[in-house]
C-alpha cells in the first residue's frame, strides 16, 4: 500500500517536471542536505542559465535591461504560491445546509490556503471565477503574507494574529509599502486560481481605480496579455458630491480568459426597453403566427456594389423595385441578377438568399414615405422592402454586450440585503454576478468560484439564476473570517465575523427563492413544472493537518519515541475529518455524494457511488477487507494502524490482488 502525502500540491516539483520534459538539458540535481548516516539528500532542480539560453536567440551572458513588471518581494510571492502546506479542510455539518445532498461549498479560512488545498481536486474544473478583492483604499484589511522570515515566526513577533489565529493587517496609505503589500497579497492568489480554470474558463475581477493599472499588468503576466478579454467600466452609482476633482461613480471589471482562442462569444440578454421599441410587429399568418419581429431594410446605402446583390424584387401590387443606380437588367424578373456599376446600390442579401427567404415568408413590404427605391423605368418606387428579424431568434442568439456596465448599481445590493435583513455594506448587486455568469455559461452546469466572497453575493446570484433558468450550476465560496467592528450594524445584529454574514445570507436567500417558487407554481399551466435549485452548502474550514508531525518527518524521531505515536493521527480528529483530507489528496470532488455503510461491524465511507471506499476503524479483519475488495472501488483507503493483526496486514495485498487488482490502495 502507498502512503498518502496529506499536504497540498508542491507547485515547484510540478513546474520542474514540466520544464524538464520540455528541456531535459536544463534538468539538474542539487544537494538539499544530509541524512544522519552522512549520505546526501538530492533533489531535482532547473539550471536557469541553461534554460535562459534555450529561450533566447542570442548568447545570454548576463542580466539585460528588458520590459518587466516587478515590485519588492515579487520573487518571494512566487515562492509563496508554489510552496506546499500541511493543512486540510474540516467539514462542519452543524453550520451547513443539506450537507449530504448539496453540491455547493462554503470554505472558511485564508483563501491562499484554500486555493492550495483545491489544486489537486479542482484543477481545470472551474468555468468561472468572480472576485471582488479589497480595493486598497487605505482602510481595507488585507492578508499579510510575510517573506522576510518564516511566516509563523514573523507573526509571533509582530503580534498580528487575531484571537482565532488568523493574520490580518491594515494597509494604511501612510505605509511605505502601500502598493507592494497589496500586490504581494493578490499575486499568488491569482497564480493559483488560474490553474483551477477550465481551458475555456474566464475570470472577472472587480477593482477600483487605485490599483486597476497594476492589476492589469499583473493579469497580463499571470494569464497572458493575449488572453485579456477587456476592462469594462461599471456604473457604481449616479450623482454624489464626494471627491476633490471628480465624484467617483465607476469601478472596473477586468476580464481574462484561460485560453481566449477557445472561449465562446459573449452573448448577453436583450434590453427589454429596446425590445418593446424595436420588435413592435406581430406576424399574422403562417408557422410563426403571433411571433414578434422588427422590420429591417433590405437595402442600405452604405453597402458596396456587389455583382450578385443587385436584382429586381416584385412587390405585392406587381411592381418591381431595385436599389438606385444606373445598371439595369435587360428584362424584368424577380431575383434577376445584374452586374452593378461601382456606385450602384445593392441589397443586403444575394439573389439566391433572397429567393430562399422569400419562400420562408421573411419579407415585408411597406409603402414608401421617402421614395428610395426605383422601378425599371428609373422612376421612384412607392414600396420599401424589409426583412423580418425575429425576436425569438435574437433571444436564442443573445446580444453582444457593450463594454460598459450601466444597469447594476450598488444601490441594488443595499436593497436586496435589506430585504433579507442582512447588515452588510459595500456588497456588489447579485444581478451583476448573474449577468456575468450568463455571458459565459451556456451549459448551466458549471462551477463558479469566488475566493473573496464577502457577504456571499456570488452564491446568491448562482442560486437565483438556477431558479430562473433551471440551471445546475455549483458555487464554491471562500472567505476569511474577518471580525466585524464592534460599532458596526453587523456586530450589533450578532454577526461576529464576515463568514457568519455570508452563510446566513445564503440560508435566507435560499429560503426566499424557494418561497418564490412555491408562489409561482400556483400560476403554472397543466404539465408545466419548475425545478427547485440546490440552495444548500457544505461548510468546510481550513485547519491544521489531521496528521501528527511524525507522519511527515518520521526520520526526525528516535526509535524509542516512536511508540508515543502509535497512531499518527491527531486525537481530536474525526473519521469524517480524515475522509475530507483523503478526498483532497486523491482529487475527489468535495461535493461528491457520501454514504456511510457498515461492513463487518466497521464503518465504511462510500464516496461517489463506490469510487472511493474508506475505513478508518481499528481492528479491521480480513473479512472486512475482502468485502471491500469485492466492491471493486477505484480507491480503497485505510489507517496504517487499522489491521487487526500482522497476518491481516500480510494478507491485505493478496486479498485485493484476488478480488480487485486494479483498485488503488492507500494508507494514512
Amino acid at each position: 500500500m502507498n502512503k498518502l502525502k496529506m499536504h497540498s500540491v508542491n507547485k515547484v516539483d510540478e513546474n520542474i517536471e514540466k520544464i524538464g520534459a520540455l528541456f531535459p538539458n536544463a534538468l539538474t540535481e542539487v544537494i538539499k542536505g544530509y541524512k544522519d548516516d552522512g549520505s546526501a539528500i538530492v533533489e531535482p532542480a532547473i539550471d536557469f542559465d541553461v534554460l535562459r539560453q534555450e529561450l533566447s536567440s542570442f548568447v545570454v551572458e548576463g542580466p539585460e535591461e528588458r520590459y518587466q513588471f516587478t515590485w519588492p518581494d515579487k520573487k518571494n510571492s512566487i515562492l509563496l504560491a508554489n510552496a506546499p502546506i500541511a493543512k486540510t479542510l474540516r467539514p462542519c455539518r452543524e453550520e451547513s445546509v443539506d450537507f449530504d445532498g448539496t453540491e455547493n461549498l462554503y470554505i472558511e479560512g485564508d483563501n491562499l490556503d484554500a486555493l492550495k488545498l483545491l489544486q489537486e481536486t479542482y484543477l481545470g474544473k472551474v468555468k468561472m471565477i468572480y472576485i471582488d478583492p479589497p480595493y486598497n483604499t487605505g482602510n481595507d484589511f488585507v492578508y499579510e503574507d510575510d517573506f522576510a522570515q518564516d511566516t509563523d515566526e514573523y507573526l509571533a513577533n509582530s503580534g498580528q494574529y487575531d484571537e482565532d489565529g488568523y493574520r490580518l493587517v491594515a494597509n494604511l496609505d501612510s505605509n511605505g509599502r502601500f502598493h507592494t503589500d497589496w500586490l504581494n497579497m493578490i499575486y499568488p492568489r491569482l497564480k493559483l486560481s488560474k490553474d483551477l480554470l477550465t481551458i475555456d474558463g474566464v475570470i472577472f475581477i472587480s477593482i477600483g481605480d487605485g490599483e486597476v493599472s497594476n492589476l492589469k499588468k499583473m493579469c497580463d503576466e499571470v494569464f497572458g496579455a493575449t488572453n485579456c478579454i477587456g476592462i469594462v467600466p461599471r456604473l457604481m452609482k449616479t450623482g454624489g458630491n464626494k471627491g476633490r476633482f471628480f465624484s467617483p461613480n465607476i469601478d472596473y471589471v477586468l476580464v481574462y480568459a484561460k485560453n481566449i482562442s477557445v472561449v465562446g462569444d459573449f452573448k448577453g440578454e436583450l434590453d427589454q426597453k429596446l425590445i418593446d421599441k424595436l420588435y413592435n410587429k406581430i406576424e399574422t399568418e403562417g408557422e410563426r403566427k403571433g411571433e414578434r419581429y422588427r422590420p429591417f431594410g433590405l437595402y442600405q446605402s452604405s453597402l458596396d456594389a456587389r455583382p450578385n446583390q443587385r436584382y429586381y424584387i416584385e412587390c405585392p401590387d406587381g411592381t418591381f423595385v431595385i436599389p438606385p443606380g444606373t445598371a439595369m437588367p435587360e428584362q424584368v424578373k424577380d431575383g434577376y441578377k445584374v452586374l452593378p456599376n461601382q456606385t450602384d446600390g445593392c441589397w443586403r442579401w444575394s439573389s439566391d438568399r433572397y429567393l430562399e427567404e422569400k419562400a420562408r415568408g421573411n419579407l415585408v413590404f411597406i409603402e414608401s414615405q421617402n421614395e428610395v427605391l426605383i422601378t425599371p423605368d428609373s422612376t421612384p418606387a412607392k414600396w420599401n422592402v424589409y426583412t423580418k428579424i425575429w425576436l425569438k431568434n435574437r433571444e436564442d442568439e443573445g446580444q453582444t454586450p457593450t463594454n460598459f456596465i450601466s444597469r447594476y448599481e450598488n444601490r441594488q445590493s443595499a436593497k436586496e440585503l435589506k430585504e433579507l435583513k442582512i447588515a452588510f455594506d459595500f456588497a456588489k448587486p447579485s444581478n451583476l454576478i448573474k449577468y456575468l455568469v450568463s455571458l459565459i455559461d451556456d451549459t448551466k452546469e458549471d462551477i463558479i468560484l469566488d475566493f473573496f466572497s464577502g457577504s456571499a453575493t456570488t452564491a446568491h446570484a448562482v442560486m437565483q439564476l438556477n431558479a430562473e433558468d433551471d440551471g445546475n450550476r455549483k458555487f464554491i465560496m471562500v472567505q476569511l473570517p474577518e471580525e466585524t467592528e464592534e460599532k458596526s450594524e453587523a456586530f450589533k445584529a450578532g454577526y461576529k465575523n464576515i463568514c457568519e454574514i455570508g452563510k446566513e445570507r445564503i440560508r435566507r436567500a435560499g429560503k426566499k427563492i424557494i418561497s418564490e417558487i412555491e408562489q409561482s407554481k400556483s400560476q403554472l399551466k397543466l404539465g408545466e413544472d419548475q425545478k427547485v435549485p440546490d440552495i444548500g452548502f457544505r461548510v468546510l474550514k481550513v485547519d491544521s493537518t489531521n496528521m501528527q508531525d511524525v507522519y511527515y518527518n518520521p526520520a526526525q524521531y528516535e526509535q524509542d519515541k516512536m511508540l508515543l505515536f502509535a497512531d499518527n493521527i491527531r486525537p481530536d480528529r474525526t473519521a469524517e475529518d480524515l475522509l475530507f483530507q483523503v478526498m483532497l489528496d486523491l482529487g475527489v470532488l468535495l461535493s461528491s455524494k457520501i454514504e456511510e455503510t457498515t461492513i463487518g461491524g466497521k464503518m465504511v465511507f462510500n464516496v461517489a457511488d463506490g469510487y472511493l471506499l474508506a475505513c478508518f476503524d481499528y481492528n479491521v479483519t480480513s473479512e472486512v477487507i475482502t468485502e471491500i475488495a469485492e466492491k471493486q472501488p477505484y480507491y480503497a483507503v485505510f489507517r496504517d494502524s487499522s489491521m487487526a493483526s500482522d497476518s491481516v496486514a500480510t494478507n491485505f495485498e493478496q486479498i485485493f490482488a484476488t478480488y480487485s487488482p486494479t483498485t488503488v490502495r492507500k494508507v494514512l
